[in-house]
């Protein structure tokens, strides 16, 4: 267990629990898994050479190999073909999942250009929380002389929490700066 991990379970929790009205510890919301995804699809038409490059970028990112995906479909408007990759695809659970959430937190959102906190209207109303980074080059491990374009990131944080407001209140309490939201 990492210290994070350790700083969640010994003092976010219990606070939490208070916080929720809840009687036991076991129904406070917890990470379940975060959901790297990557969309390649146009980056893949014009420099299909430079794949490794980014998934070994992806790899230093997130700590993971990750998976391709595939179009399932020929869409002649776009230019894809049925069975060209499309993306790639991380899905980090245990520890890996809590050392990307709090570098998440501590330095890659800091590092992004003009920000102003999440939002937090971007809950799915089932207690999971995704944002979207337009440049991947904000993580640290990242190596841009590689790099002929930078990529955008999408990242998915589901946590066991019912409603949203219970994430909300959950992700806060870990550290995530949510904006208020002006009406």
């Amino acid at each position: 267990m990492n210290t994070y991990h350790q700083h969640i379970v010994n003092k976010v929790r219990p606070a939490l629990q208070k916080e929720l009205g809840l009687s036991n510890v076991f129904q406070v919301p917890q990470l379940r898994e975060v959901i790297v995804n990557i969309g390649i699809g146009s980056y893949m038409k014009t420099n299909a050479k430079d794949l490794p490059l980014v998934i070994e970028n992806i790899k230093l990112i997130t700590g993971q190999l990750p998976v391709t995906t595939l179009s399932k479909k020929a869409i002649s408007n776009f230019k894809i073909r049925a069975g060209m990759i499309n993306g790639l695809k991380v899905t980090l659970r245990g520890n890996r999942m809590y050392d990307f959430v709090n570098k998440l937190i501590n330095v890659v959102l800091p590092r992004v250009r003009d920000f102003r906190g999440l939002s937090p209207r971007a809950f799915d109303g089932h207690g999971n929380y995704s944002l979207g980074l337009k440049e991947h080059t904000v993580f640290p491990e990242a190596r841009i002389a590689d790099e002929i374009r930078s990529f955008g990131i999408q990242v998915t944080i589901v946590t066991t929490a019912k409603t949203n407001q219970e994430a909300e209140k959950f992700l806060r309490a870990l550290g995530f700066p949510f904006r208020a939201i002006s009406s």
